[in-house]
């Protein structure tokens, strides 16, 4: 009796681990959730991709601003919080209302710092961040306005206009790494000192030897691995102070409208506005690419959630010291690379970023990382940014005399304020604040020449290239 008992319970068995099967493989890997053992390493290089893009704008705008060590910290903190809490909840949404549930990392972008910087110039100390802040929120109410509509708005800004757009941003940020290099206080008596340029040459040597001979996760922290060797480079020479971290607090939470009420100046609101069109695009194009990847389509529900996570977090983040929000593409490369398509990985970035956001003395250690430093690494930096933008202008159909044209001019417009920064001296304020900014000037020029060249009466003539999720 006992042999035949043994049939029926064995018989059964092979069904389970079939049923088990079938129900892994009928998870999308982009809502696969991993073991720990290969989610913390995957999250880790989101991280290393990220961290020193998410800290370059506080660190940049604090030091334009004049603001000292401690409000600098919390800058940066603030930064690496807002980016955490966009990040969480972009990949695991609230559905049916904000969140793309890709694993999309979003955070403050570097495309709005060169008109931040230009509104900081036209104000004076104390209005600095208030007027920039009050900007911020209004793109982002921009941003929760345009979000459902935006798809249809996508082809006034092709490739030939981003492309554009962005090559001018790595270009006008240019000088900030160089006078880093030099220093960064243009009023020393050492500026442009030898022991400068050598610290900021070492750093990026150490950067390219890494990107050059590094594998894998190595490679990918390559900058964070020349900031790190540049500053440790800086000890034995005295030009790193690190008394900082003394009046830093282990941990704290950003404090509301710490650094004053928002302004709402017109001039500057535009400004602004402009960069939120293209942080949308750009944020569209890379929710296209990571459908792409990860073998889940981008509809335009999907946009939507992802531009109302982007715009909400534009318009709350200045109430805690934050700037605009956008998708960053180095972590689309990552997903790409990798091929770890799970958003639970992104979710993990972005609470480690929150995490690192509520212990100021994290943040405290970025600052003090030194200027010539910061130099060195930041030519790579920006100048990714370029190259971002000449990669975008190769599909832009450069064989049209007309786009050739409108690219040259658009350019030329983009390109006046950092080759003639007194051009427009004798311009209104309102328009120097608009102006003055070589990506304002840049992008208004290069939308206008898109409506006159490829809308405007022109049926027969070959439209421009639509954005492509490449």
């Amino acid at each position: 009796m006992a042999q035949p008992a043994k049939g029926p319970d064995t018989a059964p068995c092979p069904t389970p681990p079939a049923h088990t099967e079938d129900t892994v493989t009928s998870v999308h890997p982009v809502d696969e959730k991993l073991h720990p053992t290969r989610l913390v390493p995957a999250a880790l290089q989101h991280i290393a991709a990220m961290y020193a893009g998410v800290v370059t704008p506080p660190l940049i705008i604090g030091q334009a601003c004049g603001l000292d060590l401690a409000a600098r910290t919390r800058l940066i903190a603030a930064s690496l919080l807002i980016a955490g809490a966009a990040t969480v909840l972009q990949t695991l949404g609230v559905k049916g209302l904000v969140g793309n549930r890709l694993p999309f990392v979003n955070a403050a972008s570097s495309a709005g710092i060169a008109p931040i910087l230009a509104i900081a110039e036209t104000n004076g100390r104390g209005h600095q961040l208030p007027a920039i802040y009050g900007a911020v929120m209004v793109a982002g109410a921009l941003c929760l306005a345009l979000g459902p509509f935006f798809g249809r708005l996508l082809r006034f800004f092709p490739p030939l206009v981003t492309g554009v757009v962005i090559t001018l941003i790595g270009v006008t940020l240019m000088p900030v790494p160089v006078g880093w290099a030099q220093g960064g206080d243009r009023t020393a008596a050492d500026f442009g000192a030898m022991r400068h340029l050598a610290l900021a040459g070492f750093t990026l040597a150490v950067v390219l030897l890494i990107q050059r001979f590094g594998k894998g996760f190595v490679r990918q922290t390559a900058l964070l691995s020349g900031l790190l060797a540049g500053t440790l480079a800086a000890i034995p020479f005295g030009m790193a102070d690190f008394s900082g971290l003394q009046s830093a607090p282990v941990a704290a939470l950003p404090t509301p409208f710490a650094f004053g009420t928002p302004e709402f100046q017109p001039a500057a609101i535009c400004s602004l506005c402009i960069v939120m069109l293209v942080l949308m695009t750009e944020s569209s194009a890379g929710m296209l690419a990571l459908g792409e990847i990860c073998d889940r389509r981008t509809d335009a529900r999907t946009i939507t959630r992802g531009l109302r996570t982007d715009g909400l977090a534009t318009l709350l983040g200045p109430v805690f010291g934050g700037f605009p929000t956008s998708a960053f593409a180095q972590n689309v490369g990552v997903v790409s690379l990798t091929r770890v398509r799970s958003r639970y990985v992104v979710a993990v970035a972005g609470a480690v970023l929150l995490v690192l956001g509520a212990f100021p003395v994290l943040g405290a250690v970025v600052s003090l990382v030194p200027l010539p430093v910061l130099g060195g690494a930041g030519i790579v930096l920006f100048g990714s940014i370029a190259v971002s933008g000449i990669r975008t202008l190769s599909e832009a159909g450069l064989d049209d005399s007309s786009n050739i044209v409108l690219v040259a001019v658009a350019l030329g417009a983009g390109i006046i304020p950092l080759a003639a920064p007194t051009f427009y001296a004798g311009f209104p304020a309102w328009a120097q604040t608009v102006l003055g900014s070589g990506i304002s000037a840049g992008a208004l020029t290069a939308v206008l020449l898109n409506l006159f060249f490829h809308h405007l009466g022109t049926r027969s003539r070959r439209p421009a290239p639509a954005l492509k999720s490449s």
